[in-house]
């Protein structure tokens, strides 16, 4: 069987990992490109064993890279999320952790130079159409990953990557409250449905006789909680605006209860069927948003410490996420900034091996 290899970046970002590729080494026929990163992952099979995925959606991700086509933007970045049992291959959402790897991997492949230092780019993530800037340390021209920052779900330090979101709200529903309130019922349970840079629906544990601090194996071996979660997740894709969202892999769900560690809320999110281990940069940003909401589901279960400008700390299974956040003078409900820390790693580069037969499909 006759191979095809395709260069490729295999980068950590964040609490995710996964192949990078330069947008001109794939095949320019979106069907064909699908089944080309279904090759390199190797779905679908649960353990991805012909593959380089990782058998878990946060090993089972893409990133793909281009230089940036509008003024003023240095890079574009287009996340796609596979799924270890699926042939679905989803370019909708966005992804904050693989975004993270996305200037790493950039200028390991020479598409973007920058003087040593501290060297920031303005970064599009094609997904969605959202902006954000990326600042990296480089030296020699040459990423430097060693470093003493830490972030939780990642073993060990590295150099930070900054990422400063520009304009997250409705990212994917298009405004931050897809269905027009603050918060809703569906199947008899109150959900915020929100999108502040990943479509989010927002419950208390409680209501759905949970504590929410349960472990992440748990959780997945609920069935019972997450056909009900399951059951909600569909209507309220519907409310917002997203339509049948059965094959999509957002919004996301995510139980909220009283932070237990010093934090602002406590967290189990699903993405969308499996409880994650951490928690997503923009799923992140999203339920630090519902926090800050007056009536919210939040409302009487998050601590926060108040100020224009506030660090909320959103915990999860394997710790928490900082993010340092900036309220809209003008509606103190409302995020206007918000910049996170996440560090990244090339883990390895060579080519990607894909049998010669992908490439020659058939489209019925």
């Amino acid at each position: 069987m006759v191979q095809i290899g395709i260069p490729c970046c295999l980068m950590r970002g964040g609490t995710s990992k996964g192949p990078f590729f330069l947008e001109s080494d794939l095949p320019t026929d979106v069907a064909t490109r699908d089944k080309v990163l279904l090759a390199v992952m190797g779905s679908p099979d649960p353990r991805q064993i012909d593959g380089v995925g990782g058998a878990h959606p946060l090993t089972s991700k893409v990133g793909i890279i281009r230089a940036g086509t509008q003024a003023g933007v240095d890079l574009e970045f287009l996340f796609a999320q596979l799924q270890p049992d699926s042939d679905v291959v989803d370019t909708t959402p966005n992804c904050g952790n693989m975004l993270a790897a996305a200037v790493p991997c950039a200028i390991e492949t020479g598409l973007l130079k920058a003087s040593d230092g501290r060297a920031t780019f303005r970064v599009l993530t094609r997904n969605t159409g959202v902006l954000s800037d990326i600042t990296v340390t480089v030296a020699s021209g040459h990423m430097v990953y060693e470093g003493e920052s830490r972030i939780d779900g990642a073993p060990g330090t590295a150099s930070p990557v900054t990422i400063n979101f520009l304009d997250t709200a409705g990212s994917v529903c298009g405004s931050l409250l897809p269905t027009g309130h603050v918060k809703d019922v569906v199947d008899g349970v109150e959900v915020t449905c929100i999108d502040n840079g990943m479509p989010v629906v927002v419950m208390r544990a409680s209501d759905l006789d949970r504590t929410g601090y349960e472990s992440v194996g748990a959780l997945n071996s609920d069935t019972q909680l997450k056909d009900r979660i399951e059951s909600i997740r569909l209507k309220a894709a519907v409310m917002m605006g997203l339509g049948d969202v059965t094959s999509k892999n957002f919004p996301k769900m995510c139980l909220v209860a009283p932070p237990q560690h010093g934090g602002c809320v406590s967290t189990r999110c699903f993405i969308p069927h499996v409880c994650h281990d951490a928690v997503g940069v923009l799923a992140a940003v999203t339920i630090a948003s519902a926090c800050i909401m007056k009536n919210s589901v939040c409302d009487g279960v998050a601590v926060i410490p108040g100020g224009q400008q506030m660090s909320l700390s959103v915990e999860h299974p394997s710790g928490q996420f900082t993010i340092d956040t900036s309220l809209d003078p003008h509606d103190p409900q409302k995020i206007e900034q918000a910049a996170l820390l996440r560090t990244a790693r090339l883990l390895m580069k060579g080519q990607a091996m894909v049998p010669e037969s992908v490439f020659n499909i058939t489209e019925s």
